[in-house]
């Protein structure tokens, strides 16, 4: 079967990773790069002598010879991008969050249908060994009714982005969209078994009074159509990077643990144990898991789904769910309320 041709939208330092991820996939094979910059652009000519660079997008999406538009922009930039990404005929993978509003989201949904184009947003930890494990025990029914889901991480603040993007809160939204949309995105998945999520509760504080409006402490409370329930937490005030997914049931419990010196290495600890009401295993997990084994994994599923059409792991649906979570949160932080999800 012939490779899936990917261009590339982006090249700061997610987006190099993300190149990095295409030239290995088995079924893929990276054609062009559009970077924000000269400098950029001249560092993907030297990592790719081979692909087309520029530093204007438009012209990466006038090419004939590509298939798959992959987007690592920021967050502000993923509406306009995926827009013409989709007009110009090509399927899109976009970085997470999917847009920074609803009607973003929307609108998206919209051309991704009228184009007859795939849509995957991002959610790489869906495909991870580990977190994909603790969802594949769920649904053999290890644990039983699924009941409360817990997602927590703590690490050190978040790297600056190019142009400080990320510590400005026009252009990056909210922080929850960042990081926390992730572990929303893991417990709606978890508990999907238990109806749709209907209410959040959330709380967040910063520690620098000089940007109150991006939160370095935040935990939300996700109430869902049944009785069940999801803890989301997170705190940028710390060290390294640790993360925790607690599943309990009617009858057992898993426990998924990931630690790392950061986000991005190749050699993190992680374990899985499992309890199934009388006693409690370690489960084997064979292939490592981390952001970047599962970015490599994506790339190959989306090329997947355009070769043969198997389903994608998280379309354009659930990433809207995901914003619409993180959106609900944010306001439950300003308001000091409960705030209601919106359903689409």
């Amino acid at each position: 079967m012939n490779l899936v041709r990917y261009g590339l939208i982006g090249f700061g330092a997610w987006g190099k990773h993300h190149a990095d991820a295409i030239t290995k996939a088995h079924n893929a094979e990276l054609i062009g790069i559009a970077a924000h910059s000269q400098a950029t652009a001249s560092d993907a000519s030297q990592a790719y002598p081979d692909a087309f660079v520029t530093t204007d997008y438009h012209a990466l999406l006038a090419r004939d010879d590509l298939d798959v538009i992959d987007v690592v922009v920021p967050s502000y930039l993923h509406h306009e991008v995926a827009t013409a990404v989709l007009q110009s005929g090509k399927h899109l993978l976009l970085e997470k969050p999917m847009g920074i509003d609803l009607d973003q989201c929307d609108s998206m949904i919209a051309s991704a249908e009228k184009h007859d184009r795939l849509l995957c947003v991002g959610h790489e930890l869906r495909l991870s060994s580990m977190w994909g494990k603790v969802k594949e025990m769920i649904e053999d029914g290890f644990i039983g009714t699924p009941q409360y889901c817990l997602v927590e991480l703590s690490r050190n603040p978040y790297r600056q982005g190019a142009g400080g993007w990320r510590y400005d809160i026009n252009r990056v939204g909210n922080w929850i969209l960042e990081e926390p949309i992730h572990f929303f995105d893991l417990a709606r998945w978890y508990l999907e078994s238990a109806g749709m999520p209907q209410s959040v509760y959330a709380t967040a504080n910063s520690r620098d009074p000089e940007r109150p409006e991006l939160q370095d402490n935040f935990s939300a409370i996700m109430h869902f159509a049944g009785d069940a329930y999801a803890v989301v937490s997170q705190t940028l005030s710390a060290f390294e990077h640790h993360q925790t997914a607690k599943v309990t049931g009617s009858k057992g419990a898993l426990w998924a643990s990931w630690s790392g010196a950061m986000d991005r290495t190749r050699h993190p600890t992680f374990k899985l144990r499992a309890f199934d009401g009388n006693e409690v295993v370690d489960v084997p997990i064979e292939k490592p898991t981390g952001e970047l084994f599962e970015l490599e994994d994506q790339i190959v599923r989306v090329a997947e789904a355009i070769q043969t059409g198997r389903p994608l792991h998280c379309t354009a649906q659930d990433g809207r769910w995901s914003v619409a979570m993180c959106l609900a949160a944010s306001a439950s932080v300003a308001s000091g309320a409960k705030e209601m999800i919106d359903q689409g």
